[in-house]
């Protein structure tokens, strides 16, 4: 649950927008008509006037935990014109564009320090014992989000500290969570943490990586096919590898197969408006479609679209706008696919 500021690859400045990798992951599970939950920590100081938008969109907001304390929430990305994105020294990226810094960007760093460390918790991190008690009788999460009727029928982690994906997801198994994802925090997905990653993969149903996130892991020439597969080897029932607008990879743990997906957009297609969250979209999507089909490739066409409608507006709520639309599109994907 985030404070979004941002530079688009046009050099358009977008600030104090409602963001977070759960909520827009929320939003991506939203668009398919169940309710959802988000589970995050939030500080006292993030605006209520968000979230109270945010139940009409059938996103609930009892699992939020608000700290008596202020946090920091913010978030800084810049989309260059090489399609690489930087979340540092904003300071330089706005004087790049001819724009003053803001002000609450003054002493930013990056979002998610100590992020790789195996032993603490961030201040907005979620540990085992977060999960509400509401929740105890465990219809689809995203720690992020959560969807609801009776019973927990999925969880969906986004990125977040080190600590809570090896510690969670154990928990949420003890529970009696059937299906759980996971989208690592990219500051952890380092060769230096290889052997923590290999303790997470068992413990999840789906792991979904970005390539950027990979090639982390590998190095910067690593073939993502090859290194998807060695994931599974470490233990990963499925792995999905985000590859933006190269589309989607899948490989089965099980037989080591691997299937593409080409992307909903073409790469200069003109309604392509701001990419942010297009991952996290994809995952809470992810997330619905395996839980309704019990197939993770069916389970792809969800995420792509979910995603196609996130990134044609600004701002993690957007996509909602659209969500008639979201039918429609799974057909053409289907047919496409």
């Amino acid at each position: 649950m985030r404070i979004d500021y941002l530079i688009t690859h046009a050099g358009e400045a977008r600030v104090e927008m409602v963001g977070g990798n759960g909520l827009y992951a929320a939003v991506g599970a939203a668009l398919w008509d169940v309710p959802v939950n988000v589970w995050a920590c939030i500080g006292s100081n993030y605006p209520q006037a968000w979230l109270n938008k945010l139940p009409a969109q059938q996103i609930g907001i009892e699992g939020l935990i608000r700290l008596p304390t202020p946090q920091d929430h913010r978030t800084f990305f810049a989309y260059l014109p090489d399609g690489r994105r930087d979340d540092t020294n904003p300071a330089a990226h706005f004087a790049r564009i001819g724009q003053p810094l803001p002000a609450a960007l003054q002493d930013y760093i990056h979002s998610t320090p100590g992020q790789d460390d195996p032993h603490n918790y961030e201040p907005l991190a979620l540990r085992p014992a977060d999960w509400p008690e509401q929740w105890r009788s465990v219809t689809a999460t995203s720690a992020s989000a959560t969807a609801l009727n009776r019973s927990v029928q999925a969880v969906h982690l986004s990125p977040l500290a080190l600590a809570t994906h090896l510690h969670v997801p154990p928990r949420l198994r003890q529970l009696g969570v059937p299906q759980i994802t996971l989208d690592p925090g990219e500051r952890y997905m380092i060769p230096e943490r290889r052997e923590l990653i290999k303790q997470i993969l068992p413990q999840v149903d789906v792991f979904l990586p970005s390539a950027m996130e990979i090639r982390s892991l590998f190095g910067t020439e690593a073939n993502l096919e090859e290194a998807a597969v060695t994931l599974t080897k470490w233990g990963a029932r499925w792995v999905v590898v985000k590859n933006g607008a190269k589309g989607v990879l899948l490989v089965n743990g099980r037989t080591q197969s691997i299937t593409h997906f080409p992307a909903y957009h073409t790469t200069n297609d003109a309604r392509i408006t701001d990419v942010t969250g297009a991952g996290d979209s994809f995952c809470g999507g992810f997330m619905v479609g395996l839980a309704q089909t019990g197939k993770p490739a069916q389970a792809v066409a969800y995420g792509l679209v979910a995603a196609s409608l996130v990134i044609e507006g600004y701002g993690a709520l957007y996509a909602l706008s659209r969500k008639s639309e979201a039918g429609t599109r799974l057909e053409k994907v289907k047919r496409d696919a």
